[in-house]
């Protein structure tokens, strides 16, 4: 009867990560280029159940089986799958057809820079002729961005309009300017998290070209579906609850064994 209880409180507690893992995809659903994320669960790992001091078999302890102690999240994972396309017109927003990100020279409150990756296009060219993120931090160009060069700024004049092919170029009055750089990667589980919707690369991570296009005037949407993220949540609450309904069992059985079996 003990063991239901460790059953039901680890699926219990299993509910609820995964209820905060959907919560922040909800909460995102409307942040540009972000992408959701899902659990996994697994068991505890089994425990050998013995029988302690058995003088059935010469002071040896005899095994009676193996018992898992319940459940737990086994990992979270990223789905990278692309999000739908908003028509914005804006002439500074852009997405990628395709697999890559991209890259950013990110600066923190101290002052380092770093290079992050994002698929959010949502870009503006401020005041000096920088492209810029919506944050303030610079678009890197081709080049920079497959080094990881931090300083690989794109300067454009902002007084006068430009066109982007889908490779990347940048041109004005006809003449190129300038080249947004978008990579990609070998392997997507050496990229980490960092904020809402952008990327670091750790140690072990391989950059590679991308084959996506860009396409001018567009915004990439997170790929939340809503309506199953609701889905999903229902269910994760019809679990919790039936988990609270087994613990509520055992602890009205252990009641009676205790205060009236117990007194025969």
């Amino acid at each position: 009867m003990v063991k239901g209880l460790y059953t039901a409180y680890t699926g219990m507690v299993n509910e609820q990560k995964r209820l905060d893992v959907l919560s922040n995809n909800l909460a995102n659903a409307d942040t540009n280029g972000y992408k959701k994320e899902g659990t996994t669960s697994q068991t505890f790992a089994d425990e050998l159940a013995i029988k302690i001091k058995d003088t059935s078999d010469f002071g040896l302890a005899k095994r009676l089986g193996t018992m898992s102690m319940g459940v737990h999240i086994g990992e979270t994972y990223t789905d990278y799958d692309a999000g739908n396309f908003r028509v914005t017109d804006n002439k500074t927003d852009f997405a990628l057809a395709g697999n890559g990100f991209f890259a950013i020279s990110y600066t923190d409150k101290a002052g380092n820079s770093s290079v992050k990756y994002t698929r959010d296009g949502a870009f503006v060219v401020n005041t000096e002729g920088y492209l810029v993120t919506k944050d303030g931090d610079f678009v890197l160009n081709m080049n920079d961005a497959r080094s990881g060069n931090v300083n690989g700024r794109i300067r454009l004049d902002p007084t006068e309009p430009i066109t982007v092919d889908e490779l990347g170029n940048i041109f004005q009055e006809d003449e190129q300017v300038g080249n947004i750089g978008f990579v990609d990667f070998e392997d997507y589980d050496y990229l980490a998290k960092f904020g809402e919707n952008m990327y670091d690369l750790v140690d072990g991570g391989t950059i590679i070209e991308s084959d996506a296009k860009v396409e001018q005037g567009l915004i990439e949407s997170s790929n939340v579906n809503v309506v199953s993220e609701m889905v999903n949540m229902i269910t994760i609450s019809r679990a919790y609850q039936a988990g609270q309904k087994v613990i509520n069992a055992i602890d009205e059985t252990l009641d009676k064994a205790v205060n009236q079996v117990g007194q025969v």
